[in-house]
């Protein structure tokens, strides 16, 4: 039986010292561990996007306030968009794939592990990057850096160069991990798994990262233009030159909007995952939520433009990007009375993981009927650049995406850690997540209407802003302890957490067939998958164990570590710093580290390492 294979252990030794460790890491290959490292810095980035909305909403709190100077609460601004999209959201996305993905497809490891080592180091130096800026001039222009704001002539520092370089090289590794998960889901699934056999959340992550492939050169292009404008005196967004700054905007949007689906896509496929297992029902309309997906995945680029209906661009493109905008809606709304649908008539079991997903949806319909009212045109003039907005997408990404995640981390915590979270700190931390979430961003609704401005970091007393904004305030408070809650519960169950078993929670999927934490190679047979949902197949209508499709090796060849993924994204990080201070010692430095590992990474032949298996598995191949 798959779920009682054993990983070898070696015996400790001398060299099992806290260096090794640390060595273990920085050259690892593993997709585990790659997943670790995501969700590791991801969680980092996000309190550090936490900590800066915090201080902004102090700033807020009341009028004519000044905890904050102008030009600060500029740069937070900024920052805190950055980071919570790029270096928070998808970071966290890409861990649960990691961790996730290669198992519920049945395979030993990603396509290219090397690639995915590489990919995880150049999240981490583009976010290094990126939060060096303080010490510098942080960047001030919003998230969406829109010329000609972000120009030289405005933005005279080095701010927006870090932006651009940071983004640049976050870009390169996201687009890699696109490709890698591409060419694995692709190829590398296990005998049997067809396409409409794939989970939901390996649909959800695919499509996700054909929107990456797509959406994020044009976000590039945009990069190395103002780059370009920056250092080297081009000119394509300044009028006076003959360029265009409409140009930011478009290529700018037509990667901005795909990135809410980047990051919502992944969610939908968790809740699709949770959703049965706690319902002990199959899901409800499985081709249906197929098709929603990749209906999304196509009309997410025809959408872009209701982020500039104010920009005079006539009835006739303002009415046909409403109805787009209107359209994408449908396919949303499917998922959602799947879900319920799933639920209905099933044995629901209610623990922390179930009470996320009730949360999500709760706070994602808000946020959708919110997106509804703004994709009308003539509306939308009223509510642009207003705290409506600012609601309608906090309740889209973090009611959306946070609560999806949480939920994902909650469901397959047991399987990377072999502890279940404690459900007790659990319900603490959904109940202060929610309660403070909705205090905050609810009331931002009534500012957006009595007409608050977005991006202003003070306000007078005489215009009744005040009352909401104290509440909002209030309950950024409560909204921490949740996280407080999240982090207590981490580190508790990490070490002393009930102890999870291989399948907790009577699960569907392959990844709950192996032991947990899983072995290094993942399944030393692979798996043959007899339908939907295999191993809740095999429990109710096979023998209870999922079918080998190979017999036993008696070891498995696996890439060996190495030090060359960490040592080019250090070099990419030193050209990165050259390119923002203009420095040619530095970029000398990089160019030289950046031909060395190329050169030991193409022309050096990958040893491998053989681990061995012990198995007690008995079954016979079929006939």
């Amino acid at each position: 039986m798959i779920s009682t294979l054993e990983r070898h252990q070696p015996v400790a030794g001398p060299r099992d010292t806290g260096w090794h460790r640390l060595w273990s890491w920085l050259t690892v290959v593993d997709h585990k561990r790659i997943g670790m490292l995501y969700i590791a810095g991801g969680l980092v980035f996000f309190i550090c996007g936490g900590i800066e909305a915090f201080l902004m909403r102090l700033q807020l709190a009341r009028p004519d306030s000044h905890v904050i100077p102008a030009p600060l609460f500029n740069q937070l601004f900024t920052v805190h968009g950055v980071t919570m999209i790029f270096f928070a959201a998808m970071p966290l996305i890409f861990g649960l794939a990691n961790l996730v993905i290669p198992l519920q497809i049945g395979a030993r490891d990603v396509a290219f592990p090397r690639l995915n080592a590489l990919s995880v180091w150049l999240f981490l130096a583009a976010g290094i990057l990126f939060y060096t800026s303080w010490f510098f001039g942080a960047p001030d222009a919003g998230w969406f850096n829109y010329v000609p704001i972000s120009s030289p002539q405005y933005s005279p520092g080095l701010g927006i160069q870090f932006y651009d370089i940071a983004l640049q090289i976050s870009g390169l590794g996201t687009i890699l991990t696109a490709v890698n998960f591409v060419v694995t889901i692709v190829n590398l699934r296990a005998p049997g798994l067809h396409w409409m056999r794939l989970p939901l959340f390996v649909w959800g992550n695919l499509a996700t990262m054909i929107l990456i492939l797509v959406a994020l050169p044009p976000l590039s292009v945009n990069l190395f233009l103002q780059s370009f404008e920056r250092l080297f005196g081009a000119a394509f967004f300044q009028v006076q030159a003959g360029g265009n700054p409409l140009l930011w905007v478009n290529l700018f949007w037509i990667f901005g909007h795909p990135e809410v689906y980047i990051v919502i896509l992944p969610i939908f496929g968790i809740l699709s995952e949770v959703v049965p297992v706690f319902s002990r029902k199959p899901l409800f309309g499985y081709s249906s939520m197929v098709g929603a997906l990749l209906a999304i995945c196509f009309l997410s680029f025809m959408v872009w433009v209701h982020h500039m209906f104010d920009l005079g661009l006539g009835p006739w493109i303002n009415s046909i990007f409403a109805l787009t905008t209107m359209t994408i809606a449908v396919p949303t709304g499917i998922k959602i009375f799947n879900w319920l649908a799933t639920m209905w008539g099933g044995q629901v079991r209610i623990n922390t993981a179930m009470l996320w997903v009730f949360g999500f949806l709760v706070c994602f319909v808000i946020g959708g009927m919110s997106g509804v009212m703004l994709a009308m045109a003539p509306a939308d003039l009223q509510y642009n650049n207003t705290y409506f907005v600012v609601a309608h997408f906090h309740y889209v990404l973090i009611g959306g995406t946070l609560f999806g995640l949480f939920a994902g981390f909650y469901y397959w915590f047991p399987k990377f850690s072999g502890r279940l979270l404690d459900e007790r700190l659990g319900r603490w931390n959904f109940w202060l997540t929610f309660i403070g979430f909705n205090v905050t961003f609810f009331p931002q609704h009534f500012l957006g209407l009595m007409g608050m401005p977005r991006r202003i970091y003070t306000y007078a007393p005489h215009l009744g802003f005040t009352l909401w904004n104290e509440v909002s305030t209030a309950g950024v408070f409560i909204l921490s302890l949740g996280v407080l809650a999240l982090a207590a519960n981490l580190v508790w169950s990490w070490r002393h957490g009930e102890l999870a078993g291989a399948d907790p929670w009577d699960g569907r999927t392959l990844e709950w067939s192996i032991p947990s934490p899983p072995p290094v190679y993942n399944f030393p047979i692979l798996p043959l998958v007899r339908g939907r949902d295999p191993l809740w197949l095999e429990k109710v209508h096979g023998d209870g164990k999922m079918q080998p499709a190979e017999p036993l090796p008696k070891a498995l060849h696996l890439p060996a570590p190495t030090p060359l993924p960490l040592f080019l994204a250090v070099a990419i990080l030193l050209l990165g710093y050259a390119m923002v201070f203009g420095s040619l010692p530095l970029a000398i430095l990089g160019i030289a580290a950046l031909g060395v590992t190329l050169h030991r990474a193409m022309f050096s032949r990958d040893p491998g390492v053989s681990e061995p298996v012990v198995s007690n598995f008995t079954a016979q191949l079929p006939s």
